[in-house]
């Protein structure tokens, strides 16, 4: 598409992990226009993965543009005179924000009516024929507007005081150790994953080794979780970007296919991943980018045999499933050497 685009809106509202896979778009936007504006329109609780981002000159709000109410967004939006806006998840509200606001191009994803109607550019993804990452998908919105790129990987940017502050957490967290290895027991019910109880189970089998401290990095202490493990929860009432400084200090992250594997991939931290393959939950369709990372995933027949049918539900629990043997292995071959002796499985 042939325009002289000066001005973009990218456009993603829903979780964690998705506003990390855009984080690609306006960088290559910046490569293609380096004179560019670009800014990004996100909820509250992600804007934490867009700051300090070099490539970001403006980040919007969802809540605070609500506040304002439909006429009161577009007036805010005029006054911003975007040439370019890329909608990443269909939303009806923000498509007819867009149409009133005068944005000439308008890029989305499908063909929903209150699109058609209003003349939004949609970007099919076929059916997911054939299978490509989310990321993928959500570059061919910027590549109708001429931006022609296959790099994909993730960025978070840490100051120079952020990173000094993830440095002095490693050592204060190591203790005289050598590996920080982090594990994110929570998934939020949006990927299979393990029971917590299996998670302890992998902490104290990695502790073994004598080199390892293992760290859990969710927000929030799950129910009925030993009460002398529970000091090691070292997100526990953090902000998302103090989060993002935590897992920056690890050498490792072993976590189901969620948010903060896609934080931790961001920032080039290694990651270990349990998987579903089914379609909707595939590697394919939303392994980390930009890092050096395992996926694992349970035995090719079984989700025909013993997954209960729901990913949202399935522990990969009972044979051909993920165990901790495992992960410990990826472990192993993640971060090599331990000392010269492999971890015990």
């Amino acid at each position: 598409m042939n325009l002289k685009l000066k001005r973009f809106l990218v456009i993603r509202i829903d979780r964690i992990g998705d506003v990390v896979l855009s984080t690609p778009i306006p960088r290559e936007v910046k490569s293609k226009y380096p004179d560019a504006f670009v800014a990004v329109l996100c909820r509250d609780y992600t804007k934490d993965v867009y700051i300090h981002n070099p490539n970001v000159d403006l980040i919007i709000s969802l809540e605070e543009l609500k506040e304002k109410g439909f006429w009161g967004t577009v007036f805010f939006l005029r006054k911003l005179k975007f040439d370019a806006s890329l909608l990443l998840l269909p939303d009806e509200w923000i498509n007819y924000v867009l149409f009133f606001s005068g944005i000439k191009c308008r890029v989305g994803t499908g063909y929903k009516f209150y699109q058609f109607i209003t003349g939004v550019k949609g970007i099919s993804r076929k059916k997911y024929i054939p299978l490509r990452h989310e990321a993928d998908y959500c570059m061919d919105q910027a590549r109708y507007l001429g931006i022609q790129t296959d790099n994909l990987t993730t960025e978070i940017v840490l100051t120079v005081e952020e990173k000094e502050k993830s440095s002095d957490l490693r050592k204060e967290l190591l203790d005289g150790k050598k590996y920080l290895i982090g594990l994110h027991i929570s998934s939020g019910g949006s990927a299979p994953n393990w029971e917590p109880e299996k998670y302890l189970k992998l902490s104290e089998k990695l502790e073994e080794q004598n080199d390892v401290k293992v760290v859990f990095t969710d927000n929030v202490v799950p129910k009925n979780f030993p009460k002398e493990k529970q000091n090691i929860f070292i997100n526990f009432g953090k902000t998302l970007r103090e989060t993002i400084i935590s897992i920056n200090s690890l050498d490792c992250l072993v976590s189901a296919s969620t948010g903060p594997m896609h934080i931790a991939a961001a920032l080039k931290v290694k990651t270990i991943s349990l998987f579903c393959p089914l379609p909707a939950c595939s590697p394919k369709l939303w392994r980390p980018l930009g890092n050096e990372s395992i996926e694992l995933l349970p035995s090719e027949n079984y989700c025909q045999t013993k997954c209960p049918g729901d990913p949202k539900i399935c522990t990969f629990d009972g044979d051909g499933g993920i165990e901790i043997k495992q992960v410990v292995e990826a472990v192993n071959a993640i971060l090599k050497v331990y000392n010269g002796n492999r971890l015990h499985n």
